[in-house]
């Protein structure tokens, strides 16, 4: 695929969603720990406390692979960039950038969510991914008993494409289903004009 000029932010107004830099780690640590409760029950890095070294860590980790291109994670931030509304990012878990298809993933702070953010996020996502990235596919994944991130995916315009039962095991031996929902590039601007 050559050099890809990576894009760096992109502004909606109420939120900017770009690569995490060196410190905001102490935003990532603010948001993760004031929303474990919100997040523990679907997403398995969510833990009780995270210090802001490690935090700051993982942003430098985040900003490295951002460069490096081999993963794409990215940080939601309101409109001014000094808090942090969650998290999503492009992942390449369907092939590399050859490929031109990602993963999204997304996670909303506890006091954020419930007000339509998340899927004004993926709306943004997907205008962002397709115009400014090179992606011809994007897909969404998101444990079954997530009815919220089923809507979101559903109310952006992705199709199911399937479920993979008891795909993944949880750590008291109960498994759940996986749905996976997936946009074309060439599908996107007929969903994008329905809004």
């Amino acid at each position: 695929m050559g050099l890809l000029v990576l894009p760096e932010k992109y502004i909606a107004g109420e939120f900017v969603i770009r690569s995490y830099f060196p410190g905001d780690g102490v935003l990532l640590s603010e948001a993760v720990n004031g929303s474990y409760d919100h997040l523990k029950a679907f997403m398995p890095w969510a833990k009780p406390y995270q210090s802001v070294e490690e935090s700051e860590h993982l942003v430098r980790h985040f900003r490295g692979n951002y460069l490096l291109e081999t993963d794409f994670v990215l940080g939601i931030f309101d409109g001014e960039e000094r808090r942090l509304l969650g998290g999503s990012g492009f992942h390449l878990r369907e092939g590399g950038l050859d490929n031109c298809s990602a993963e999204i993933g997304m996670w909303i702070r506890a006091d954020a969510a419930g007000n339509g953010l998340g899927t004004r996020v993926l709306t943004a996502l997907l205008a962002w991914g397709f115009t400014e990235w090179p992606w011809e596919r994007l897909a969404w994944r998101c444990d079954g008993r997530n009815l919220a991130s089923r809507r979101i995916a559903e109310k952006a315009g992705l199709a199911l494409e399937g479920v993979l039962r008891g795909h993944c095991r949880l750590k008291d031996g109960t498994r759940w289903d996986t749905f996976c929902y997936a946009i074309l590039k060439s599908a996107w601007p007929a969903q994008a004009t329905r809004g």
